[in-house]
């Protein structure tokens, strides 16, 4: 009896005192993709659910599945002070008329754009084939062209891919130029946040991030990071009639001060903010200075999906003076903090720079 009794009090003591420790997490165990840090700061929390004014979100995409989803979309547009949404659906054909009906009930809520055929763009016929098609979306509803992509290897998010042509290629210029015949503004993504073409190492402090968008500069004839920023300013020096628009700040996140260079110099170039929201909210006094001194070239974008609790995001690291917070939607192992931009500068990125770039009336 007395054998048992200490049997049970010794795995007693295993369950009480040594099982916490077969659990407990140390530097030397835990692996980097499980660490998700919560801030104990005991700080304000700012709420946001609508922006402070209308909004035009310049960067979306074709998310919704069916009429239930647009609807719902247009509710979540509604509570978030969302005017209006593009969907750059990097569409031409059959596709893009099958988006612009599927939006048709909404009309003045949602701008659907177009992509580029790249079909044949080896062949003579090309550019010519690509620019009949551009007016035909166009005369669709096609207010705009994008989300044109290029990371490296050549323009590849409009289907077909256009693999070792790039912007600023010369088969390029009459589209281009075309564009600014029909008042068609050029959303661009050219290259990938500077974290993607770092080494892969404990040394990379958006290792998580990077990891899962690193780009393989190993590739032969790709493009790296400087050099597709210069794509980006050959074709806007080239197509000065051309509004351009360099969605993620131009992947210029770690270095703001290239694009602010790009922005001083051509008065056709513009940047969306979409998607970089974790990269600069990181460094929100430099940040703040940027956006105030380029207030009329920056457009908001999103390019999150469609939910409320995105829109918050954004709006708290916009407007808010929040710190040390770390929303659920960013893989990166920094924390974030509020830009608390003035009233001045929010209305020109959420409403009125777009509406320049759109072409309409306040």
């Amino acid at each position: 009896m007395k054998i048992l009794i200490r049997q049970i009090l010794f795995l007693s003591f295993l369950v009480i005192f040594a099982f916490p420790v077969v659990n407990a997490q140390n530097p030397d165990s835990l692996l980097l993709k499980d660490y998700d840090p919560e801030s104990v700061y005991n700080i304000p929390k700012t709420h946001i659910t609508c922006a402070e004014y209308p909004v035009i979100d310049v960067h979306s995409h074709d998310y919704a599945a069916n009429e239930e989803e647009i609807d719902q979309w247009v509710r979540n547009m509604d509570a978030a002070g969302i005017e209006k949404s593009i969907l750059l659906t990097k569409a031409t054909g059959r596709k893009f008329d099958s988006i612009v009906k599927k939006y048709s009930e909404y009309p003045d809520r949602f701008d659907i754009w177009c992509g580029i055929d790249y079909s044949d763009y080896k062949t003579d016929d090309w550019p010519e084939s690509a620019i009949e098609e551009l007016e035909r979306c166009h005369a669709m509803g096609a207010e705009g062209v994008g989300e044109l992509g290029d990371k490296g290897l050549g323009l590849f998010y409009c289907k077909p891919p256009a693999y070792g042509m790039h912007l600023d290629d010369e088969r390029m210029k009459p589209l281009l130029q075309k564009c600014a015949e029909l008042g068609m503004p050029v959303n661009i993504h050219v290259a990938d946040p500077y974290w993607m073409y770092l080494p892969m190492d404990a040394r990379n402090d958006g290792l998580m991030n990077a990891w899962e968008w690193k780009i393989d500069t190993t590739k032969e004839n790709i493009l790296l990071h400087n050099e597709l920023v210069q794509t980006l300013e050959n074709a806007v020096r080239e197509n000065p009639n051309t509004t351009f628009i360099a969605c993620h700040f131009a992947n210029c996140s770690h270095d703001l001060r290239i694009l602010g260079e790009l922005l001083k110099k051509y008065p056709n170039l513009y940047a969306d903010i979409s998607a970089r929201y974790a990269e600069t909210a990181t460094i929100p006094r430099f940040t703040n200075a940027f956006y105030r001194k380029y207030s009329d070239r920056l457009l908001y974008g999103t390019d999150m999906g469609t939910g409320s609790s995105m829109y918050e995001t954004t709006f708290r690291i916009l407007e808010s003076a929040d710190e040390h917070f770390y929303p659920d939607r960013f893989s990166y192992h920094w924390p974030l903090y509020g830009l608390d931009l003035p009233n001045h500068v929010l209305k020109k990125i959420y409403h009125t720079n777009a509406m320049k770039v759109l072409d309409l009336d306040e």
